[in-house]
């Protein structure tokens, strides 16, 4: 796989109470990722930018909400979600990885 394209697969960790509750239980980290992008790169991506081991890949299509401002309707983007389960003994510890 192209290292330019893996570089921009991953947008941004989730950081919520349930991909806190998820890493500590299940020892899974939440990303948000492209629209295109496929498990097999999410998981090249999240190995190659933070040197862990990946076990599995749950991807998650999270459609934008319709909202309104005044007499005009909007709506808020689709997001792209990849819960990525790391193999045991693996972390990711974001302050480290600047």
């Amino acid at each position: 796989m192209n290292p330019e394209r893996l570089m921009q697969v991953l947008l941004a960790p989730i950081v919520s109470e349930k991909s806190t509750m998820l890493a500590d239980k299940n020892n899974q980290v939440g990303f948000r990722v492209i629209q295109d992008a496929t498990k097999p790169e999410i998981k090249a991506a999240v190995e190659l930018m933070f040197k862990v081991e990946v076990e599995s890949v749950q991807v998650l299509n999270q459609k934008g909400k319709a909202k309104r401002s005044g007499r005009f309707l909007g709506r808020r983007s689709n997001v792209r979600k990849a819960y990525v389960c790391l193999k045991p003994g693996q972390e990711i510890n974001f302050a480290e990885t600047r």
